[in-house]
């Protein structure tokens, strides 16, 4: 097992899902406004804003010294994309990735959009990122090794000949940002001793690269992270509580993709 895997006791369960529930509700609020035309400070803003004025805390504003109140990622950026003045443009897909703490508790989810008329490659590799995500919740039961939701990922992605992101992962989730396990997107031979465990809250958050799995940092800000050969990349992400009765969303949107959707 991981070093310190936390285990929330059903109490507790509630504070999850309400902070949870929020971001999922932010998700819902954003969702009109990315399309082509806006800048990705100008989303940055509407997500500061509404978090704020709910009396919660935006997580990543001044974590590990990140400057925003959420990542926006745009075609080749795989993950921690800094808003600016970039403005979102027909044919773009955008990862969106939020995470709101609620009276000490973390939600945390991202998603892919689609900015009109995208490229037939495009439209692929974001169906079978968000498709992966949903094969692997739905594989895991209590007392599934971390292992599983790898190779169900990696073995999705592979049909497809798409990258599997390895420097980046999940994670546990909870009263901290980030917790034990890991949780890795390819088959790593060290998570089969992770089991997810009832009371153990987690995200899965894979990211799937058009070409090559490789990556590589912005040396300039440290934090935007690109395709190392400049092809298109796509996220989804939730947190989710495994239960008795096996894994609970707890970010799914009322108003966002579900289970099947069709991009």
């Amino acid at each position: 097992m991981s070093e310190n895997p936390v285990i929330y006791k059903p109490f507790e369960w509630e504070r999850l899902r309400i902070a949870s529930q929020f971001n999922a509700q932010l998700m819902d609020h954003l969702r009109p406004y990315v399309k082509p035309g806006i800048t990705t400070d100008e989303i940055n803003q509407i997500v500061h804003d509404y978090t704020v004025s709910h009396g919660n805390t935006p997580a990543t504003l001044g974590y590990m010294g990140y400057p925003k109140s959420c990542c926006i990622s745009i075609n080749e950026v795989v993950c921690h994309g800094i808003p600016d003045d970039t403005v979102l443009k027909e044919g773009d897909i955008v990862n969106v990735d939020i995470t709101s703490i609620v009276n000490g508790w973390y939600g945390d989810q991202s998603e892919t959009f689609l900015m009109g008329q995208v490229s037939d490659e495009a439209r692929k590799l974001v169906q079978v990122t968000f498709d992966s995500l949903f094969l692997a919740i739905n594989s895991l039961q209590p007392g599934s090794s971390v292992l599983q939701i790898g190779q169900v990922i990696s073995d999705y992605a592979r049909d497809d000949n798409f990258g599997v992101v390895r420097q980046y992962q999940g994670h546990g989730i909870g009263r901290e940002f980030h917790t034990d396990p890991g949780i890795p997107h390819y088959p790593v031979s060290s998570s089969e001793r992770d089991l997810l465990l009832p009371g153990m809250c987690f995200t899965i958050e894979p990211m799937l690269n058009a070409g090559s799995w490789k990556t590589v940092e912005d040396q300039s800000d440290g934090w935007t992270v690109r395709t190392k050969d400049n092809k298109l990349s796509a996220q989804f992400e939730h947190t989710i509580l495994m239960t008795e009765d096996g894994p609970e969303i707890l970010t799914l949107t009322k108003e966002g993709p579900q289970a099947g959707h069709k991009f």
